[in-house]
């Protein structure tokens, strides 16, 4: 099985996918914005776009999640923005034509919600102590909110005024899988989602 967490920038797909693994026997996560930074890496800092508009980003997620839904013993979890038509089908169609179980939620929160998010999170902390602007996700947002509303990306999960503990049971409950660990303690909790948010600064 895959699980795709789909959701605007800031919307909390990492947490909630990192947090889902951490509850789940043998599940792995498998994140496509590392084959869009490896693409981006081989080419001039001129052509270092949006890597989704790219063919062979998204011929290669394809490929890339078919091969480690095969070899993985648990689900996996993909925690990735795509908010295209034509690229979701693409992809999530590819990869149902090619025999996967893609289980897809859409992370949904107002767009005031995502925007005190994304003002507050790790990366955009870290961008502004350093002299960078990062507005790209800011820009995004009411596109990304507008886009996932639709049937299309159901299935719909709230996160606006929820904790992360109900996200990813809500998860876990309707596609059928059984969580192994127990909600953490506060304090470990708050430990985890400030590790994890370090580890995902680009």
């Amino acid at each position: 099985m895959l699980v795709w967490i789909n959701g605007a920038f800031g919307a909390g797909k990492t947490h909630t996918a990192h947090e889902l693994h951490r509850r789940l026997a043998s599940s792995h996560v498998a994140d496509p914005e590392l084959i869009g930074f490896a693409i981006h890496r081989m080419l001039p800092s001129s052509e270092r776009k949006d890597f989704q508009d790219r063919p062979q980003w998204r011929a290669a997620v394809v490929e890339t999640l078919v091969q480690a839904e095969r070899v993985s013993d648990g689900p996996v979890i993909v925690p990735m923005t795509l908010v295209d038509d034509r690229y979701f089908d693409e992809i999530v169609g590819g990869l149902q034509a090619r025999g996967v179980d893609v289980r897809h939620y859409a992370l949904t929160a107002s767009s005031e919600t995502i925007r005190r998010r994304l003002r507050t999170r790790a990366g955009a902390v870290f961008g502004r102590v350093m002299g960078m602007d990062e507005t790209w996700a800011m820009q995004q947002t009411e596109r990304c909110v507008a886009a996932l509303a639709g049937d299309r990306y159901a299935t719909h999960i709230s996160n606006d005024a929820r904790s992360l503990d109900d996200v990813v049971e809500d998860i876990a409950a309707h596609a059928g899988l059984d969580l192994i660990r127990p909600r953490p303690q506060r304090i470990r909790a708050l430990q985890r989602r400030v590790a994890v948010s370090i580890a995902h600064i680009r």
